[in-house]
């Protein structure tokens, strides 16, 4: 019997779509939101109000349309190294078809400019600078995911600059507060800049086989796999110690003891969880890429809870 294509059955077709958006980005990015408005409304001693759900659920929708823009326009230049990569992927796969994937990723293009628009200025820039960004990352001629440095300073500087900046600026600015950025603000964008960088090279360990077929050139390819996966756990040892010295030491818009114990826990599961992976085995690999989004999830709930606390 042949399996029922995801254009036929509506059901196997959003599951398609969940696939397609990447889930752990649109989590990220989900949490980026809530986290900022969070952080926003603590440090500006502002009480939650529901006038604000609108706005914050339009932030939301521009976000992640420009979440799958960017990683679906990713997939459509890669089909052939996700093959090898990530063959369950709906383009790799056959799940979707070409016209599909571009269907969706201009559909997803064009409203996140238009609902950012009709939001602020400031959610605006940041949407536009990131669908810029994330166009050069992946499509020709520009194509910088195949130089290892600019591929990595595309992905940080998004996640971790762009996206923490603009998503504070736009929700000062609904909260008609001053357009400055505090000390935490800086902070959690620098923790997350870094954390990102480790996120961008770690993710291409289990990924060399196809890289390295489509002359793709990543730090794994030219360092080796062991060296990037030591260099990744060390550059976010790294961040979680940076962070718990920041709040003890400079930060007065945060909960101490709180971002003390929240920041020992994940650092030391880290190395828990790091220590059991045999670099050879992919399978492992790719469960502490996904427990290290985890902790990058969790990092984007625990700051504002110290702010708010604080």
């Amino acid at each position: 019997m042949l399996k029922q294509s995801a254009s036929i059955v509506p059901q196997n077709w959003l599951f398609s779509l969940w696939k397609f958006s990447r889930p752990h980005t649109i989590i990220g990015t989900s949490l980026s939101v809530l986290g900022l408005y969070l952080l926003t409304i603590g440090i500006t001693s502002t009480n939650f109000s529901l006038i604000h759900i609108p706005q914050i659920l339009g932030a939301w929708l521009a976000c992640i349309c420009g979440n799958i823009y960017i990683v679906g326009l990713n997939q459509l230049e890669d089909i052939e190294i996700d093959r090898i990569n990530k063959p369950s992927l709906p383009l790799a796969s056959g799940e979707f078809t070409i016209k599909q994937g571009q269907l969706i990723v201009i559909t997803t293009g064009i409203l996140a400019l238009t609902i950012a628009g009709f939001n602020s200025p400031y959610l605006l820039g940041m949407v536009g600078i990131s669908l810029t960004i994330g166009t050069a990352y992946s499509l020709p001629p520009i194509r910088l995911k195949q130089y290892p440095f600019f591929a990595a300073l595309c992905i940080f500087s998004v996640r971790g600059t762009i996206v923490n900046l603009g998503l504070f600026l736009h929700f000062s600015w609904l909260l008609q507060r001053s357009q400055s950025i505090p000390g935490a603000v800086w902070i959690l964008t620098i923790f997350i800049l870094v954390f990102t960088f480790a996120i961008a090279i770690f993710k291409d360990i289990p990924d060399m086989e196809g890289d390295k077929l489509y002359h793709i050139t990543t730090f794994t390819i030219q360092l080796g796999q062991k060296k990037v996966f030591n260099l990744a756990i060390w550059v976010l040892t790294t961040c979680y110690l940076g962070m718990i010295l920041s709040g003890v030491f400079t930060l007065n818009e945060v909960n101490k003891i709180f971002l003390l114990i929240s920041h020992i826990i994940p650092l030391s599961l880290l190395w828990i969880e790091s220590r059991k992976v045999d670099i050879d085995n992919k399978t492992q690999i790719a469960d502490l890429y996904q427990f290290i989004w985890k902790l990058f999830f969790i990092e984007y709930l625990i700051f504002p809870i110290a702010g708010i606390l604080g």
